[in-house]
């Protein structure tokens, strides 16, 4: 066993690492290539900074490949990914356009590695035609959808179900956001890497220079949320949720951190209107911060006394899986993948308003005995459920089912 996998070993527990061995077994070798549209930024980028080494330290020739576009590709794709959550928003013809003649460039760059490889992810709208322009395939092609699509807006999900339609499988986080394909379709939630610099155990003089970085008072309460300056994730009524709370308790503090994707046109725009919501106000934090801040995240999230995600839309809400991770519960918003982790007076709270979410943290900071019960199961819930180790057992099922055949089968003992 590598130093590597023992690593994993001592957090997942060593069942859990055995399976791993076995089904990575008939694996060995097999090229696998991971296609999506960004490197820094958004969970899927996280994801595949740890899955990608970690599949190679098994003994599977694992890749990750990024397509690039210009801004008009983007903002298509921007417009597709919300389109899949639901808001009806029509896009030109020109923007499509430009989305396959972009993917066209592209396969034309990636087109050996992805047409000799045994098994390729394509993550996301943005990737989703490269299959079209690679029509020598020696592999499986498998479509990862890390969106929320459980009511897409009907025009664009017809749109690109033709590109992914031809896909030998699609996965999922949630079988709520599954569609009918002509092809099986396998849901696998997404993980946190617990060994990564955003999990690991930090040690109070980490979290103390932290206070003292952004002038934190540790004598006084402070909320936190961890996202991209998004829409869907509701910053806006963060920032309402907060004020309301603080007719009752005036020393509460706000902390809002997080910063942009490069495939995320509307970010900046965002940030203004949070900008000019939080004012003058000396008690909210807006902290804008680089892609490599990992550290500092960890710190602020064990700092925190209560815990927000308060999405609108979510495809599944990894700041949730890492709050979780430091015992601490989650007020997230009722929706997505934060319905799946936010188990209602268990690991936290789930809430639809302003309103509903300043009840609740009005409630968790006058009962400090209920939130570390909350915390010690949301950690647990993890440890069986969210772990990268996890995630990688279950791609590891769906390679081996796709390259082996229904007849076929691996016992893991």
């Amino acid at each position: 066993m590598s130093d590597l996998i023992q690593a994993y070993s001592k957090v997942a527990g060593e069942e859990v690492i055995s399976h791993i061995q076995q089904l990575s077994l008939p694996l060995k070798g097999m090229k696998v290539v991971h296609v999506n549209s960004t490197r820094i930024g958004g969970g899927v980028a996280e994801i595949l900074n740890k899955l990608v080494p970690l599949m190679n330290e098994i003994g599977i020739d694992t890749k990750w490949e990024v397509i690039t576009g210009q801004n008009e590709f983007y903002q298509c794709t921007k417009n597709m990914h919300n389109a899949l959550q639901g808001t009806k928003i029509s896009i030109p013809d020109s923007l499509l356009t430009i989305y396959e003649k972009t993917n066209a460039r592209n396969a034309e760059r990636l087109r050996n590695i992805l047409e000799e490889a045994d098994i390729v992810f394509i993550h996301d709208p943005q990737p989703a035609p490269l299959l079209k322009y690679c029509p020598n395939r020696k592999g499986k092609w498998i479509w990862r959808c890390h969106i929320d699509a459980s009511h897409p807006y009907v025009p664009v999900w017809k749109y690109l179900r033709k590109f992914v339609s031809a896909y030998d499988a699609s996965v999922f986080s949630l079988a709520d956001f599954s569609k009918p394909l002509p092809h099986p379709q396998y849901i696998i939630p997404p993980s946190i890497d617990p060994l990564s610099e955003k999990n690991m155990e930090l040690d109070e003089l980490d979290i103390k220079s932290t206070h003292d970085r952004f002038s934190i008072d540790p004598l006084r309460p402070v909320m936190l949320q961890v996202s991209r300056f998004d829409r869907f994730k509701d910053p806006l009524g963060v920032i309402e949720a907060y004020r309301l709370v603080k007719v009752f308790s005036p020393n509460i503090q706000l902390i809002l951190a997080g910063g942009g994707a490069t495939d995320d046109p509307e970010g900046e725009e965002v940030l203004h209107e949070v900008c000019t919501s939080v004012g003058d106000d000396p008690d909210i934090h807006l902290l804008v911060l680089p892609p490599d801040s990992h550290r500092t995240i960890n710190a602020l999230q064990r700092l925190a006394d209560i815990v927000l995600q308060k999405s609108i839309k979510e495809g599944f809400g990894l700041t949730v899986t890492e709050a979780f991770w430091k015992g601490k519960p989650v007020i997230g918003g009722d929706t997505g993948g934060i319905r799946l982790q936010v188990i209602n007076h268990h690991t936290g709270f789930r809430v639809t308003t302003p309103e509903g979410a300043a009840l609740r943290i009005r409630y968790l900071l006058h009962h400090p005995e209920i939130v570390r019960e909350m915390g010690r199961k949301a950690k647990e819930f993890v440890r069986e459920n969210f772990l990268i180790t996890q995630q990688l057992r279950e791609l590891l099922t769906l390679i081996f089912g796709l390259t082996h055949g229904a007849e076929d089968r691996i016992e893991l003992r």
